[in-house]
């Protein structure tokens, strides 16, 4: 079942970073109340780093990994259950990766797939978390015995040629010495002896079983390969939201798998023969069909044809040939004429290698380009063909193409999905997989007792695309990296910085050929790279604590991002945007780590990599699944973890807070003598005159540059006057307010997703949280998980509302009864029997990292916080524009935002920088 060789290899880990606690700094400044004096913006110090494992709870600290973890049995101790982020074994000591791994050994690639397994280690003690979870309800649940769940999954290939390569791989590792069977990881049963036993598959299994023993005393357990390749599609289909696509004509389409409508299926694995197999279910398959010509048979004849030295470079052939030199054609036979009586176009082939019949040419007057091009139309049309035969046979609708035959290749997909379209008028679909090779290897990875993946749904994970260890578009260069500063010195070498990045090879916009709609192969210098349209496989986080948004009105209909990337010059429009602001993030980002030469070399790397980033996605923008702009900035956010920068706007954010919160007594006193239709007004007003502290804007940042925080916000709230470009305030204000005498009751509880720091929570969303407090509604702030440009954090929320509730008797109550306010953490928690003198303000996290929010990936105890919700206010462009601006709900919902970009507002609202949105949106 092995396909064809290779002579590349993906690797994609990133190693784990320490997270160092944050220093608090006193709030020692002052802001003249209301006169505008303040201080001004300038780039600062914080200390701190880490990654986004999982959705780590705010405050826990994440330990650096090395190549050679160790495994430390010390005080090990069962701890956590399924809510919290605990796995199920602590290990008090152990401060590395626990690794697993399975292989699907073929005659040309070995494929790898492994686990490393990242300690979360939270603070169980956090009151004001206990406090919270009380309050929502949130339980413990039952433990569970998969300790699989919280960490990574990760995808490595090599040729079996050079399996050396590979045992080293494993051995750098220490892949061979984790595993949760050979480990005793199952708590109900005791450690076994000292044999450690690793699943596999494929034929190598068997041949190279004795050279695993040798080399690193690995006993190899083998498992049936089509069960492993059954097993392998089934998880993916389920539970990796765009894995399966379409491709036609140049044109990669992700699809969207309801998993409840999966089966039966026909799976079609491409290796070096063909097995066309039946899909019923989890476990239920027959082998229909099959055929001995293959990649094998590619790969053989062209080797025999064109004395191609590799496989590779005998489809990077096939990327500049013309088959018309060599196939005869429909318009041969008909003088150029289409055959229309029987629906055959001129450019049809009528028999592939026709033309060397009447032609009296030998073999090498025909070009090695043209013969490698018809041989992999010929054997292409033929898979697609009986394919679509075998579905049509049993009534399939879907007919999924997997194997290293394909591996991402335009011609091979184009000339397979033409072939299926072709006999089936248009009925059927050939559909392709991101993880095609990998399916035997994932499916030997299920095979262990307690793996753990079944359990996971597709909200659950979470990929990721980090530079990894080492690889570039896909190639590999080098061995497997230990740490960041390898990583750095990897990049330094290998990746140019500005226009010329190596890594990917840029090309130009697709054409078509005419001949059967097939893409034109061109690049820079007339060469491009075999796997130049592949698509990158990531590392994929495991995150149990994810769910989904439970206030969604069809989570099956519900899709983020508002800008659509598939439109080529909008993709190019907001790459130059962030390529633009991407000098002055690098600036502040070595700031915020003290301006070090160690911070600087970090910052540089950062900008190699993100740049490299961006050209792959420009040179195919499905590389890593669907793009949409919120992929974007959640990208770059990763980025900046993956090379220890945790908070590069930490020292700008504590500045913006301060100066906020001493003028907020005064706005609060303002508020207060105002009637209660004027301060609603105000108040609203208020959340979107402050949501101009952007820094992710460019236009947000040059205003910063003339006048102080508190200026600016006065400015903006000066320039606020109705009707606004989105403007429903009318309608909200009758629901919180009534009309004609009658009084609404008020909601039960508000979710608030907060934006920035600074002004926009102090000064905008506290005194609206305020104003539902007073009313006697329930507030939950929603806020990130981690850092994301100047966005204020789970973590640090607190901290400001106990400093505003100083001031303010209604948030000081609704603080304590929401248990965060320290000093009154105990009686809180005492009090919670009892019913509360004050509805509760709030803190939950939002299970992301970035200034978008995918609301089918939140936090578990947000889910929760929503299930009594009524209410949901989404502030800021992130959350309410970017992301969101066309989701609906089960319950009332508020957008509220400026547009702080001129091309936004004109494809969004018709309008111009600075336009304001409210929106109201009554429950679905």
């Amino acid at each position: 079942m092995a396909g064809p060789t290779e002579d590349y290899q993906y690797v994609l880990g990133s190693n784990d970073i320490s997270h160092r606690e944050e220093e608090t700094t006193g709030k020692d400044k002052a802001l003249d109340k209301l006169v505008g004096a303040g201080a001004e913006e300038s780039q600062g110090v914080s200390a701190g780093v880490t990654e986004r494992d999982m959705a780590t709870s705010v405050g826990g600290s994440i330990h650096r990994s090395s190549s050679r973890p160790q495994l430390d049995l010390s005080k090990a101790e069962i701890q956590g259950n399924f809510e919290e982020r605990d796995p199920t074994i602590l290990l008090p000591n152990q401060s590395d990766d626990i690794s697993h791994l399975a292989l699907d050994i073929g005659g040309s690639l070995i494929k790898l797939v492994y686990f490393s397994r990242h300690e979360d280690r939270s603070n169980d003690d956090d009151k004001r978390k206990r406090t919270t979870k009380q309050r929502l309800g949130i339980t413990n649940g039952s433990r569970r015995s998969y300790p699989i769940l919280g960490g990574r999954l990760h995808f490595v290939k090599f040729e079996t040629s050079k399996i050396n390569e590979c045992l080293d791989f494993i051995y750098s590792k220490q892949l061979h010495c984790g595993g949760m069977d050979s480990l005793g990881w199952d708590s109900e049963s005791p450690p076994r002896d000292n044999a450690v036993i690793k699943k596999a598959t494929g034929g190598g299994a068997y041949k190279f079983a004795d050279l695993f023993k040798e080399r690193l005393g690995v006993s190899l357990d083998k498992e049936d390969e089509m069960d492993c390749l059954v097993a392998g599609a089934n998880f993916l289909l389920k539970a990796i939201r765009h894995e399966a696509f379409t491709h036609m004509e140049g044109q990669k389409e992700f699809v969207l798998i309801d998993h409840n409508d999966l089966f039966p299926y026909l799976l079609v694995n491409i290796g070096s023969g063909v097995s066309m197999i039946k899909v019923d279910g989890d476990g239920k398959f027959e082998r229909v069909s099959g055929t001995n010509v293959g990649g094998g048979t590619y790969w053989g004849l062209g080797r025999l044809l064109t004395k191609c030295k590799s496989f590779d470079e005998l489809l990077e052939l096939s990327q500049r040939g013309d088959n018309r030199t060599i196939d005869m054609l429909v318009g041969d036979i008909y003088g150029g004429m289409d055959y229309s009586k029987i629906g055959l176009s001129a450019s049809t082939i009528a028999s592939s290698f026709g033309k060397a019949i009447s032609e009296k040419k030998e073999l090498q007057d025909y070009r090695p380009e043209d013969i490698s091009l018809s041989l992999l139309r010929m054997i292409s049309y033929n898979i697609g063909q009986i394919s679509y035969l075998n579905a049509l046979r049993f009534g399939l609708k879907r007919i999924f193409f997997g194997g290293f035959f394909i591996r991402g290749h335009a011609y091979t997909m184009d000339t397979i999905s033409f072939a299926v379209h072709f006999w089936s008028k248009g009925e059927a679909q050939a559909m392709f997989l991101r993880h095609e090779g990998f399916l035997g290897a994932l499916g030997a990875f299920m095979s262990y007792e307690k793996h753990g993946l079944d359990d996971l749904r597709v909200h659950q994970l979470v990929e990721r695309f980090p530079m990894g260890a080492p690889y570039t578009g896909g190639k590999i260069h080098g061995p497997p990296l230990a740490d960041l500063n390898e990583k750095i010195s990897w990049m330094e070498k290998f990746v140019q910085k500005g226009t010329e990045i190596t890594a990917p090879v840029p090309m130009a916009k697709p054409g078509t050929t005419g001949l059967g709609g097939f893409e034109v192969p061109s690049s820079k210098g007339g060469v491009l790279r075999s796997d130049a349209s592949a698509l990158n496989i990531g590392v994929l986080h495991l995150v149990p604590t994810l769910d989904v948004f439970p206030l969604l009105a069809d989570p099956k209909l519900y899709e983020p991002n508002t800008v659509d990337l598939s439109d080529h010059s909008e993709l190019e429009y907001w790459f130059t945007v962030l390529l633009e602001h991407l000098s002055d993030l690098v600036d502040k980002a070595v700031a915020s780590e003290g301006g070090t030469d160690d911070a600087k070399r970090r910052g540089d790397a950062f900008a190699r990599a993100f740049s490299a980033h961006l050209a792959r996605l420009m040179e195919e923008p499905a590389a890593y699944g669907k793009l949409g702009l919120a992929n974007l900035l959640e990208l770059r956010e990763e980025c900046l973890r993956e090379f220890q920068f945790v908070d590069a706007y930490r020292s700008i954010k504590q500045r913006e807070n301060e100066a906020s919160l001493a003028v907020l007594p005064d706005l609060l006193m303002e508020l207060d003598n105002m009637s209660e239709e004027t301060r609603l007004l105000t108040l609203i007003e208020g959340v979107l005159a402050a949501n101009i502290f952007d820094w992710g804007s460019r236009a947000c940042v040059d205003l910063y540059h003339k006048g102080t925080i508190i200026e600016i916000y006065r400015m903006s709230r000066n320039k606020m006057q109705r009707p606004w470009r989105v403007d429903d305030f009318d309608v909200f204000k009758e629901r919180m307010l009534g009309s004609k005498g009658k009084r609404p009751h008020p909601h039960k509880r508000a979710l608030l997703f907060v934006d920035n720091s600074g002004a926009d929570i102090v000064l905008g969303m506290l005194p609206l949280a305020r104003e539902l407090l007073r009313r006697g509604t329930e507030v939950v702030l929603v806020a990130n998980s981690l850092p994301a440009l100047n966005d204020v954090t789970a973590m640090e929320l607190p901290d400001i509302v106990a400093e505003a509730a100083k001031h303010c008797d209604i948030l000081r109550r609704a603080a304590e009864a929401g248990g965060l306010i320290v000093d009154a953490m105990n009686n809180s928690l005492d009090g919670l029997k009892e019913k509360s003198p004050s509805v509760p303000l709030m803190v939950v996290e939002n299970g992301c990292g970035s200034p978008c929010i995918d609301l089918r990936q939140v936090s578990s105890e947000l889910a929760t916080a929503a299930k009594d919700a009524d209410l949901i206010i989404l502030e800021g462009m992130g959350r309410a524009l970017h992301t969101n601006l066309n989701a609906r709900f089960k319950c009332d919902a508020l957008k509220l935002a400026m547009v702080k970009n001129q091309r936004l507002a004109e494809k969004l609202i018709k309008g111009k920088i600075y336009d304001c949105v409210c929106r109201y949106e009554p429950a679905s």
